[in-house]
């Protein structure tokens, strides 16, 4: 080839790895914001584990126990006031919901491969953000007395 002709195709794109400091600017499409909060949902839900069995264990296995379980979240424990308990709980609500809803996002994307475009992706995402942060507004609302 000559050198004209080379030069007169098109240049290929360079591909790099994001560097960590580049993390905060570099602009995420949404779809992998809501594949990104899907996993971190599931690390949440891994770690507070614990405290999901705490309070499943305590609202159902008697009176007594239903009873400390509502003070846990009115007046606190272990010195942390219940609004504290409540935000946690907060938390767990919002994981739960949200992995639950992208999970299922997941799953017919993988099941439907052929059919998943670029667009019908980040639809998809922001369907599940709004979703996830609708309910988790509407059972956080429930969770502070606001209704």
């Amino acid at each position: 080839m000559s050198e004209s002709a080379t030069s007169a195709t098109k240049k290929r794109p360079e591909f790099y790895n994001i560097e960590g400091a580049s993390l905060i600017t570099y602009r995420w499409p949404i779809a992998s914001i809501a594949s990104g909060m899907h996993r971190v949902s599931g690390a949440i839900l891994f770690f507070l584990m614990p405290f999901i069995i705490w309070m499943f264990d305590n609202s159902i296995s008697s009176e007594i126990s239903f009873n400390k379980f509502k003070a846990a979240f009115n007046v606190g424990m272990i010195g942390l006031p219940g609004f504290i308990w409540k935000l946690v709980a907060l938390g767990v609500i919002w994981a739960s919901l949200h992995h639950f809803i992208a999970g299922i996002r997941h799953l017919w994307m993988d099941t439907h491969h052929e059919q998943v475009t670029k667009e019908f992706g980040r639809q998809t995402a922001v369907a599940v953000l709004v979703l996830t942060l609708s309910l988790t507004a509407v059972l956080g609302a429930k969770l502070f007395g606001l209704y």
